[in-house]
């Protein structure tokens, strides 16, 4: 397995998702980028299996940075992140082919459970969860 691609422009978040991801799961954190453009360019190097990446950033918004790399890496997959809680939230999904969209407010306490969903194979899904079943509040 690759690993999982953090892009977000805020350090202390990046800093926030890689310790969430590497003590709360059995993922590993291949990289991590600032922006858009970094994004894409680590993404091409990593070929991450899921990027977790922020929506608005300097630059390059997120849903124009999800096109390019689901262009570039169809198999990815993509979780953005919003401070936007209203009803955009699928909207958004669908129409730039996003897996999951979370808004920054109940991330830490569904993105185990999302991580979960889209990285482990079917088959070996329950042993993912009985490895790392910290319960997070």
């Amino acid at each position: 397995m690759a690993g999982i691609l953090i892009v977000d422009d805020n350090a202390n978040i990046r800093r926030l998702l890689r310790s969430f991801v590497e003590t709360n799961t059995v993922f590993e954190i291949c990289g991590e980028a600032e922006n858009g453009p970094e994004g894409i360019e680590k993404a091409k190097e990593l070929e991450p299996d899921l990027i977790l990446l922020d929506m608005t950033m300097p630059g390059m918004h997120g849903t124009e940075a999800a096109s390019i790399l689901k262009q570039l890496l169809p198999r990815l997959k993509i979780i953005l992140f919003t401070l936007h809680t209203d009803g955009v939230n699928q909207a958004l999904a669908s129409t730039f082919d996003i897996d999951v969209v979370i808004s920054k407010t109940e991330a830490i306490t569904t993105l185990r459970e999302h991580l979960i969903a889209l990285l482990t194979p079917v088959d070996s899904a329950t042993r993912a969860t009985d490895t790392k079943n910290t319960k997070v509040n």
